[in-house]
């Protein structure tokens, strides 16, 4: 096996290094998480913008596909929406094998984790906010450069944030009971090359979206995965979220009404978010996307789209990751050298 396993704490342990990215409204469902699992990696389940029931029921459909004992399946929560501590509830209440949260920062959750016994995972940008999540008790750590999709905290590229975060952690202590600190690699990251290359530079592991939403299993409308396919750099633009974050989509007609101001603001507000703009419904723009509506969806992507050109199972997509870190390790052997 080319790739390490990703070890969570001493009970939870990856065959695979891979996170799937928690995509939300609806894009990241049972089905494409319990495949991810199934293939050794960590699925996840976007569970922002999803009512309780909602959750609950993805949850317990991922259960019951997943047949890989060896299978974790997570949750993805974003710090920003009104109903996250409910939800963050609603997910251990299921026993979740673990929680990533981001898109803001929570201290209190790591206490919340730790009383039920759920690895606690954040997604940061930064030096400052690893340090601080492994003095409060963080399981592993989601490194997300300015390469990823979605909202952004930083323009920083993946290949400088990893040894510079792997360098302040080394000298952070970890919090009492938990042994090590793993390092995921988020944003920029494509093929089993680019896996491997983040293991040397010190990651433990990395999280990926963009290349999951071109799966089988990610049960999007055809639509979005065309847009996907046809995409080069130049369709690809930064927006100004209403969370108040920065964020990477496609350039469509929603980001240009976005842009020049003449987006319909919502008549309605269903309060998702703790703080918003209102300059439009996000919430609205997304799942729009999913359904494969060209005029009003938000596409969120990662900034290396372009790079893709095919939809697979995702045990080809792993198939494929394994198959590129192989020639790429092969390829770093010095060559025998003949004696003439």
């Amino acid at each position: 096996m080319i790739f390490p396993h990703l070890k969570i704490n001493k009970l939870l342990e990856a065959a695979k290094p891979i996170i799937q990215g928690g995509m939300a409204i609806r894009v990241s469902r049972a089905s494409l998480a319990a495949a991810v699992a199934n293939c050794g990696g960590i699925g996840v389940i976007a569970a922002s913008g999803l009512p309780e029931f909602e959750l609950r029921s993805q949850i317990r459909q991922a259960r019951d596909l997943i047949i890989n004992k060896g299978g974790l399946l997570a949750v993805n929560i974003m710090y920003a929406a009104r109903e996250f501590s409910k939800l963050v509830e609603i997910a251990i209440d299921e026993k979740i094998d673990l929680i990533i949260f981001g898109a803001g920062f929570s201290r209190d959750i790591f206490a919340l984790g730790r009383e039920a016994n759920v690895p606690i995972v954040p997604i940061v940008s930064s030096a400052k906010l690893a340090i601080i999540s492994k003095k409060l008790g963080a399981y592993a750590i989601i490194v997300e450069s300015g390469e990823a999709g979605g909202h952004l905290g930083t323009t920083e590229p993946i290949r400088k944030l990893i040894p510079e975060i792997k360098q302040a952690l080394d000298v952070t202590p970890n919090y009492p009971g938990i042994d090590n600190v793993p390092i995921i690699a988020a944003g920029g990251v494509t093929s089993g090359k680019d896996i491997m290359e983040m293991i040397e530079l010190g990651a433990d592991g990395v999280q990926m979206a963009t290349r999951f939403v071109l799966s089988k299993e990610c049960d999007v409308n055809d639509k979005f995965k065309e847009l996907y396919l046809g995409i080069n750099e130049d369709d690809i633009e930064l927006i100004h979220s209403p969370v108040g974050l920065p964020a990477r989509a496609i350039r469509t007609p929603l980001t240009q009404r976005i842009a020049d101001g003449t987006v319909q603001k919502p008549e309605k507000c269903d309060a998702c978010l703790k703080h918003c703009s209102h300059a439009f419904c996000i919430i609205k723009a997304l799942d729009a996307a999913r359904n494969g509506d060209m005029e009003n969806g938000l596409f969120f992507t990662g900034g290396n789209v372009a790079k893709y050109r095919d939809v697979l199972s995702v045990k080809e997509i792993f198939e494929r990751f394994e198959q590129e870190a192989e020639e790429y390790i092969n390829g770093k052997q010095p060559q025998e050298v003949q004696l003439l």
